[in-house]
């Protein structure tokens, strides 16, 4: 399993495959192993998806968490033969996701869908900032921001072109607070 370490691309999420019913069991005893080894640099984070719901019974309510993915565990790491084997040879661990024995991490797609990760996004601008547009199509045009959307993903800036304001919608980390007005 030598070529393990020719896999490493840096912390990502994998997929590690357990019986049905040993996810929490397998969550803790890889956390516990995590600290008695020493492998804090290795192996960040293990989570089992979950979809909470509440339950209302007449005044009760109930909250409830159901496992999205049951007979799996998610775990944020560094795949190199020392954390492969440190996850693998948990009890109740069948083996990683991926073709034979090759742990393949999820896409950025995939942890984005799944929820795993809430990425924080500092925009540096708010509406009525006027900002420069730094990639694509409106690239060296300036514009006001008229909005940003919830997700702080998206803006729509308006962008003078002749003498009308145009809306355009772009990807956040294309667009900078313009400092030469």
């Amino acid at each position: 399993m030598s070529d393990i370490n020719e896999m490493n691309v840096g912390p990502r999420w994998y997929v590690a495959h357990t019986y049905t019913g040993y996810e929490n069991k397998v969550k803790a005893n890889v956390e516990k192993t995590v600290e008695n080894r020493g492998l804090q640099h290795l192996i960040y984070d293990v989570r089992i998806p979950v979809e909470t719901t509440v339950e209302k019974n007449g005044d009760e309510e109930k909250i409830i968490e159901e496992k999205i993915m049951p007979g799996y565990v998610l775990i944020k790491m560094t795949m190199t033969d020392e954390s492969w084997h440190a996850v693998r040879n948990i009890s109740g661990v069948t083996g990683f996701v991926g073709p034979g024995s090759r742990p393949t991490p999820l896409s950025e797609q995939e942890v984005e869908d799944l929820a795993i990760e809430e990425r924080k996004v500092h925009t540096g601008f708010s509406v009525g900032d006027n900002v420069k547009i730094i990639d694509g199509l409106f690239e060296g045009y300036t514009g006001t921001v008229q909005t940003i959307s919830e997700d702080l993903k998206t803006v729509t800036v308006l962008v003078k072109r002749g003498r009308r304001d145009m809306p355009v919608e772009l990807d956040a980390s294309k667009v900078k607070l313009d400092e030469s007005i």
